[in-house]
């Protein structure tokens, strides 16, 4: 697996915590387990939601967790060239189009829809803006084909085949945003083909965007890419630990702890390691004999 090329990839927009350390662990294991390339970005597109010194600080945690990064940091934000690039392919294919409506339209148009379930969007704007209103952003067409997909062995459901109908559980999704962000789909897709990215390993909150991101490589005529949803680190109310339910910092005062207990929710453990190179060598080694190594659907 010489050529394996995996990556982790946050946002600034709080500080690096326990359910962010547990991605980028599993993310760093795997690729030094396959004798790989470990790369980090940071997905900076969003300015208005980033923390001033979040991403420096998320750099320089990392870097005293023990995590070695194989080339520069990558900045989304130096990148903005390369997805109008990808987004004007898509435009002379004819695959997005631009959209009036605000989330509150979209919520509206699916009354009794549960509490946090993704909306489906209807089509509204797909044969043309309504008359007198503004563009919000750009949506990306999709279709009811099926896209069929399968996490790695162990990953997320146990690498069982997943089905994933675009046009029913989705409908056309947002690319860019008419104020000018790129969206978070499009930016990661043009920049794992851009790094040569084998094997994306992250938090099962994702598994929602690996459909859309298949897609979006077809499209765009890029490589496929292997996948491994690892589970999330809950909050003590059974919620998805994140930065926008305010969890705390990781402390790096004592990095091994840190370490450990990122590793235990992986289901692995080291042996009363001294040193943060030790740990590292041994946690390697756990994966690599592990089920979370399995690379072959």
């Amino acid at each position: 697996m010489s050529n394996y090329v995996g990556r982790f990839a946050p946002s600034p927009t709080g500080p690096l915590h326990a359910g962010s350390l547990v991605a980028a662990l599993a993310s760093y294991l795997d690729a030094r387990a396959h004798d790989g390339r470990w790369l980090l970005r940071i997905e900076d597109l969003d300015p208005p939601r980033e923390i001033p010194g979040a991403a420096e600080a998320i750099i320089a945690d990392l870097a005293r967790l023990g995590f070695e990064a194989d080339a520069p940091v990558l900045f989304q934000s130096a990148r903005q060239g390369a997805y109008q690039e990808a987004f004007e392919r898509l435009q002379r294919a004819g695959r997005v189009y631009p959209c009036a409506c605000s989330r509150r339209e979209i919520a509206d148009s699916q009354p009794g829809s549960a509490p946090g379930a993704e909306l489906v969007y209807p089509g509204t704007c797909r044969a043309g803006l309504p008359a007198g209103r503004a563009v919000r952003s750009w949506r990306l067409r999709v279709t009811d084909e099926p896209i069929v997909w399968a996490d790695r062995p162990a990953g997320w459901d146990q690498g069982r085949t997943q089905q994933t109908v675009l046009a029913a559980e989705v409908g056309d999704f947002v690319v860019r945003r008419a104020d000018g962000p790129w969206a978070y789909q499009l930016a990661v897709v043009v920049d794992d083909a851009w790094q040569g990215i084998s094997d994306i390993v992250r938090g099962a909150d994702l598994v929602g965007s690996t459909a859309r991101q298949i897609h979006l490589r077809g499209l765009l005529g890029y490589p496929a890419i292997r996948t491994l949803h690892v589970p999330v680190v809950l909050a003590g109310d059974g919620q998805k630990l994140s930065k926008q339910t305010g969890a705390r910092a990781i402390s790096t005062a004592d990095p091994l702890a840190a370490l450990k207990n990122a590793l235990a929710h992986l289901g692995l453990s080291v042996p009363n390691p001294v040193t943060i190179g030790q740990f590292w060598r041994q946690a390697i080694m756990r994966w690599r004999d592990s089920a979370w190594a399995q690379a072959e659907q």
